[in-house]
């Protein structure tokens, strides 16, 4: 039963026609490469199959189109860098090489703050700088020619990968994307009917909030290779935008709701809600159920404009002000479900459907990146040290593992562990390499016997990389293989050579887990620290600035800042876990305080926009303090100074003004919650609570 159930066994001894085809396409694109390669007479043929490996691996074609971009733009930008430092310094090595170290801390850098495709092209940056500069270095007189051989044979992998995916078992982005929209869509409206219903395991409502995000986060990112598949790509774009922005508002609501409904009578002031808030909150949490299982977005959408219509016959007269604010968030996650539900539709259809978005942000942290470059300064230069010390001429090799490996994992939550997997690999490869490409390739005769012999161990790896629990071991064998074979039309089937290639892996390798070991970055502490600390700087933020910009920033940021806090509190035990909560506590402030800049900013009376934007800071200020376990005690004077300036405007009806209200109490008491569910988990002694708010 144990082996059936290993990755290993299902990968290699019942593959699926889905792992076969994606071994099978990106095999037949690096034989393409390697064959054009060789009938070309590149000067090293096994970069052109290294390029087609590398953008396999996501084997949509749009996807695989923008990644080959990507990888040919950094490689141009890398060859210019290489031949202006070559330039510079064509008679100094050590100058070019200190030049060439913060190149590839620059690229690292750039790396670690941006995203997807657009990280991938600033290290092809690196590591294509840094092979025109150590190759140019005993040939001073060939760096154009080097730089075009590189930018050759990599356009020549990507084109071939190319080619490859558009036309063999061809498979679509916009696939992708509808997929990803429904999974999404599934476990938010599953999620909002356990918190409706408030569900007390913890664990259950993280893993299906976590289950919301992680698609949530993919498909903003995935979206953008749309753009190379037709002119229908621009609409789903806008769909995937419009998609995350309002998943992240439901979840927001949510949040809040929860806390409403089910919170009841507490030390903090909080009220109970009438029974039929509580049914009609129940007989949405059926709905939202119904429309998760649902096969289609039509029976949901009618599902859900029913339930709609009830809660806008609820009557409201009798209803206290949180009350009247726990129906009118009610009605807000309806609304924003509706939208979703579009936004799906839109993304599979886009010609049926206009809808209006645009691209979110994205988290960076300037800190992490900083140490990211610093690292991958420190591995080069050792690396490039030894390389000047002993001459070694295989000493690029391990140059080079130094400098991809370096950049390509310091974004991993535990880069340690991704250098250990990627370093087993690599291990492996070196008998593999050894039987397939030196004792038997040297037998072979003509290309047909050398494809066969040598895409062997190439297929197996692919095979395994199908599996994403294997792709770190499995990537790894393939250009393991490649790079200690190096195919090319005078190869060198000495053993001397093999070896010395064999201890240059190892070397390079062993130089980047030592780094990471040794310089491992932030730790969690500090790391969620400085999340928590820029949720509270982008609620400062949306005081004064305008509010669109200052949504699109916001909510992009926070589904990056909730993955990232929901994996460290992974790392804490049970009864301390309190790190998603807190980020879902910015969400909600956050999108609270959007809400309020909607609704006042339009009013022309400047006293209740200082009274709005001295609650949004503390709003901001009392996030901050709860974080640390200190009870907000700016919030409920800062509202009950704009509940007054409400009442002197006349505009304002007594429903909107009680609505207003019933916003200020709700927001103190969730930020008094969660500075007593910090306080719990760290074993800090209570604080007394605040005066209750005078409310109208």
């Amino acid at each position: 039963m144990a082996l059936t159930a290993s990755p290993w066994y299902q990968t290699y001894l019942t593959p699926n026609a889905h792992a076969l085809k994606f071994a099978l396409k990106a095999t037949f694109a690096m034989l393409l490469a390697l064959y054009l390669a060789l009938w070309l007479n590149l000067e090293r043929p096994y970069w052109a199959l290294i390029s087609a490996a590398f953008l396999q691996i996501r084997p949509m074609s749009g996807m695989v189109l923008e990644k080959g971009l990507s990888q040919v733009s950094g490689t141009l930008v890398g060859a210019v860098a290489g031949i202006t430092l070559m330039a510079l310094f064509a008679q100094a090595p050590v100058p070019a090489l200190v030049a060439l170290t913060l190149w590839i801390m620059l690229c690292t850098y750039g790396s670690a703050l941006l995203r997807n495709n657009a990280a991938y092209g600033c290290i092809m940056g690196a590591v294509t700088a840094m092979l025109i500069v150590v190759i140019g270095a005993g040939a001073p007189e060939r760096i154009f020619s080097i730089a075009v051989a590189r930018i050759s044979e990599l356009a020549l992998g990507a084109t071939c990968a190319t080619l490859v995916s558009a036309l063999l078992w061809p498979s679509r982005v916009s696939a992708h994307l509808g997929r990803q929209a429904d999974t999404v869509v599934n476990q938010a409206f599953t999620h909002a009917a356990s918190r409706l219903r408030d569900s007390d395991d913890h664990a259950e409502l993280e893993a299906s909030l976590t289950g919301t995000l992680s698609p949530l986060t993919a498909l903003e990112g995935d979206s953008q290779a749309a753009r190379y598949e037709g002119p229908e790509g621009a609409g789903r774009i806008r769909a995937s935008h419009v998609l995350t922005r309002h998943t992240l508002r439901l979840l927001a609501t949510l949040h809040a709701l929860q806390q409403l409904l089910h919170a009841g009578s507490d030390r903090h002031g909080g009220e109970s809600m009438k029974s039929d808030i509580r049914q009609l909150a129940e007989q949405l949490a059926n709905g939202f159920t119904s429309a998760a299982g649902s096969s289609g977005t039509a029976d949901a959408r009618k599902r859900l404009h029913a339930l709609r219509r009830r809660t806008l016959l609820f009557p409201e007269g009798s209803l206290t002000p949180l009350e009247q604010r726990c129906l009118l968030g009610l009605r807000e996650a309806l609304g924003h479900a509706l939208v979703m539900l579009d936004a799906r539709d839109a993304i599979t259809q886009p010609s049926r459907k206009f809808l209006r978005g645009v691209a979110l942000a994205w988290h960076r942290d300037h800190l992490v990146a900083g140490v990211n470059a610093l690292r991958a300064g420190a591995i080069f230069a050792a690396l490039a040290t030894f390389w000047l010390a002993t001459g070694w001429g295989n000493g690029r090799v391990a140059m080079l593992l130094g400098t991809l490996f370096s950049a390509f994992f310091a974004s991993r939550d535990n880069p340690v562990a991704a250098c250990m997997t990627f370093a087993k690999g690599m291990l492996a490869a070196i008998p593999s390499a050894f039987v397939f490409g030196h004792v038997l390739l040297a037998q072979a005769s003509g290309f047909p016997m050398l494809a066969m012999i040598f895409l062997t161990p190439l297929f197996l790896g692919l095979l395994g990389a199908s599996n994403p629990k294997l792709m770190g071991y499995c990537l790894a064998f393939t250009i393991g293989n490649i790079l200690l074979t190096m195919p090319g039309n005078g190869m060198d089937f000495s053993f001397d050579s093999f070896i010395n290639r064999a201890l240059a892996v190892l070397v390079g390798l062993g130089t980047v887990v030592t780094a990471f070991r040794l310089l491992p970055g932030p730790g969690a502490t500090l790391r969620r620290k400085r999340l928590v600390w820029a949720i509270a700087r982008d609620l400062r933020g949306l005081a004064s600035a305008p509010v669109e910009d200052a949504e699109t920033q916001f909510i992009g940021r926070m589904a990056d800042r909730l993955l990232r806090l929901s994996r460290h509190d992974d790392t804490l035990p049970d009864d301390q876990r309190h790190l998603f909560t807190l980020g879902l506590t910015g969400l909600d402030v956050g999108y609270a305080c959007l809400q309020l800049r909607r609704r006042l900013d339009g009013l022309d009376n400047a006293d209740l926009q200082r009274a709005s934007g001295a609650f949004i800071t503390a709003l901001a200020e009392g996030y901050a303090a709860s974080a640390k376990g200190e009870t907000p005690r700016q919030i409920r004077p800062a509202g009950n100074a704009l509940i007054d300036a409400a009442r002197r405007e006349c505009s304002l009806d007594a429903r909107r003004q009680a609505l207003l209200a019933g916003l200020v109490e709700r927001l103190a008491l969730s930020l008094e919650r969660q500075a007593t569910r910090t306080r719990q988990v760290r074993g800090q002694s209570p604080e007394a609570p605040p005066a209750p708010p005078t409310m109208p």
